[in-house]
């Protein structure tokens, strides 16, 4: 079930953010290796639930946990 994967990915964002600290959109796709659909849509969930920041700077896209 897509929704059960979504949750997974949404932990491994957060245990990756926390080993690495702040990361480009592109670090964190390939540091995951997942689908990335899916770490998209598990960002997304991270965000709107405040648990992650995304911001745009210089032309790419930045994760860090809040």
């Amino acid at each position: 079930m897509i929704i059960t994967e979504i949750g997974i990915v949404a932990g491994e964002i957060w245990h990756y953010l926390d080993q690495h600290g702040e990361v480009s959109l592109p670090q964190l796709l390939e540091g995951l290796g997942n689908r990335k659909e899916v770490i998209l849509m598990s960002l997304g969930w991270l965000a709107r639930e405040g648990h992650v920041l995304v911001r745009y700077e210089k032309n790419e896209y930045r994760v860090n946990l809040r």
